[in-house]
C-alpha cells in the first residue's frame, strides 16, 4: 500500500483519482499471473485482493463486515435494522484476466463511501459497499456465487460443483475462505431484503459500443438472460473421404455446419422484426484423437448459447434449435445429443433508477447513454429477487475476459462522478 497517501489532501476530486489509481495498481501488481491477473473465485488472488481493500478500509476510519459466504461489506458505521444503499461487484476475476472487470464497480463504491465519510456528508439513506465473491463461472462453471449465497440460491448441484483444474468441490474452497457452508446449505438468506433500498453496479462494459459512439459511461437498460448447452454431440458416420458420395454421407461437421449456418438465418430474422438477441457457438470441435484429413468425421462436440432480455425469445430459440436439428437429422442421416439446458433469467432494471442516472449524467454534461448489457452480472441476482436495481457501464477498450482491457482512469470517474451525483440527489 502506498503510504504517501496518508499526507494527501483529502477527498477533492484529484485526490479520489490518484487514489483510484493507486489501488487499481497495487491489486494488479498483488493478482498478476503470467500474463494479467488471475482472482479465483474463493481462493488465492480473490482472497488477497479483499483483504487489501479490508486494511485500506480500517486504515481509512471505515467498517467492514464478511457475511457467512465470506462477501465483504464496507460502510461508515454499523447500519442496524435500517434501510440503506447498497452499491458494489465482484473481486474475482477469470483466469489470466483484466484488472477492471468487477474490481472498478467496487472501487467505485469504496471511493464514494470514503468521500462521503470524511467529508461528513449524510445522504437521505446510509451506504453500504459490497465486495462479492465468485461471479464468474471460468472456475467452477457457477455464476453469481457470492450474491446467490446471499439469498440462499446456491443449490447442492452448485456446492458440489468442480474447480476447472484442481477437480475440489466448491463447497470446500468455500470452507477454506471462512464460509459457514451448514448455512449456505440450508439455503438461508443471509441479509433482509427489506432494508436493500436499492442495489446500483457500476461496470466495465464488455463489448466495443462504447468505444464506438465515444461515450464515456452509459446507463445499463437491462441485462440478458441465457440459454446455454456446453456440449451438445452431433453423430453421423466415419468414413474414407474419397469414396463415399455426398448422398451416403453422415458427415456431422456438415450437419452441425447446417445448422450453425440455420440458426444465423433465424437470428437476422429476428433482429430485422425488432428482436433483441445474440447467439454463440464457442466449442465447435471434432475428435482429436480420430479426425484426420482424408476421414470424414463420425462426431462433432459443440456449445450453443443464446441471449436476450426477453424470455419468450430465448424459448423460441431452444425449440427452434431442436426443430432445426430434427430436420437435420432426417436429411443427413446424423443424431443430435443435447446435454441438459442450463438458464440464466433476463433482469429488468428499474426504470426510476435508469432515468435519475440518465438525469444525473446529463446534468453533468454527458449525453443520456443507454444500452442493454449482453454480459451478465451480479446485478441480475438483486434484481430477479425484487431489490431495485441500476447499473453504469464505464468505457473499456480491448474487450474483457483477457489482459488488455484498458479503461481509461478519467472515463471510470465520469462513471463514478454520475454514480455520486445520483446518490446526492436521491
Amino acid at each position: 500500500m502506498n503510504n504517501k497517501l496518508s499526507n494527501a489532501k483529502l477527498y477533492d476530486e484529484k485526490w479520489i483519482e490518484r487514489l483510484a489509481i493507486t489501488i487499481f495498481d497495487d491489486i494488479a501488481v498483488l493478482t498478476k499471473d503470467r500474463h494479467g491477473v488471475s482472482r479465483e473465485t474463493y481462493g488465492k488472488g480473490e482472497t488477497d485482493a479483499i483483504n487489501y481493500l479490508s486494511k485500506l478500509a480500517v486504515e481509512l476510519g471505515l467498517h467492514v463486515e464478511v457475511d457467512d459466504a465470506a462477501n465483504v461489506f464496507f460502510s461508515s458505521k454499523p447500519i442496524v435494522n435500517s434501510r440503506y444503499i447498497l452499491i458494489g461487484s465482484h473481486m474475482d476475476s477469470v483466469p489470466l484476466g483484466g484488472n477492471f472487470d468487477g474490481l472498478a464497480g467496487v472501487l467505485a463504491g469504496f471511493l464514494i463511501l470514503s468521500y462521503l465519510s470524511k467529508n461528513k456528508i449524510n445522504l437521505s439513506l446510509p451506504l453500504k459497499v459490497i465486495a462479492l465473491r465468485g461471479e464468474e463461472s471460468a472456475w467452477y462453471g457457477r455464476n453469481y456465487i457470492g450474491s446467490k449465497a446471499i439469498f440462499g440460491l446456491l443449490t447442492k448441484e452448485d456446492l458440489n460443483s468442480t474447480h476447472r483444474k484442481t477437480g475440489e468441490k466448491l463447497s470446500k474452497a468455500m470452507q477454506s475462505c471462512g464460509v459457514d457452508i451448514n448455512k449456505i446449505q440450508s439455503s438461508t438468506s443471509l441479509i433482509d431484503t427489506e432494508n436493500i433500498e436499492l442495489f446500483i453496479e457500476l461496470h466495465i462494459e464488455q463489448g466495443p459500443i462504447l468505444v464506438d459512439r465515444n461515450w464515456p459511461a452509459a446507463i445499463v437498460t437491462g441485462i440478458r438472460g441465457n440459454n446455454r448447452h456446453h456440449n451438445i454431440i452431433c453423430k453421423g458416420s466415419a468414413g474414407h473421404s474419397g469414396t463415399i458420395p455426398r448422398y451416403l454421407r453422415k458427415d456431422s461437421v456438415f450437419a452441425g455446419a447446417d445448422l450453425i449456418t440455420r440458426m444465423d438465418d433465424h437470428w437476422n430474422t429476428i433482429q430485422q422484426h425488432g428482436g433483441d438477441l445474440v447467439l454463440t457457438s464457442g466449442i465447435f470441435h471434432t475428435d482429436s484423437d480420430h479426425h484426420a484429413m482424408s476421414r470424414i468425421p463420425g462426431e462433432i462436440f459443440f456449445s450453443f448459447e443464446s441471449r436476450s432480455q426477453d424470455v419468450a425469445t430465448l424459448d423460441a430459440l431452444e425449440a427452434l434449435l431442436k426443430s432445426e436439428c430434427k430436420t437435420i437429422e432426417r436429411e443427413r442421416g446424423v443424431k443430435f445429443e443435447f446435454d441438459d439446458l442450463i438458464k440464466s433469467s433476463p433482469a429488468e432494471l428499474d426504470e426510476v433508477i435508469i432515468k435519475n442516472l440518465l438525469d444525473a449524467g446529463e446534468s453533468l454534461g454527458f449525453e443520456r447513454a443507454s444500452l442493454p448489457s449482453g454480459a451478465g452480472h451480479d446485478a441480475a441476482v438483486f434484481a430477479n429477487v425484487g431489490i431495485k436495481t441500476g447499473m453504469i457501464f464505464v468505457r473499456n477498450d480491448k474487450g474483457s475476459h483477457n489482459p488488455y482491457e484498458a479503461m481509461d482512469i478519467k472515463d471510470f470517474m465520469a462513471g463514478l462522478s454520475i454514480l455520486k451525483k445520483f446518490l446526492i440527489d436521491y
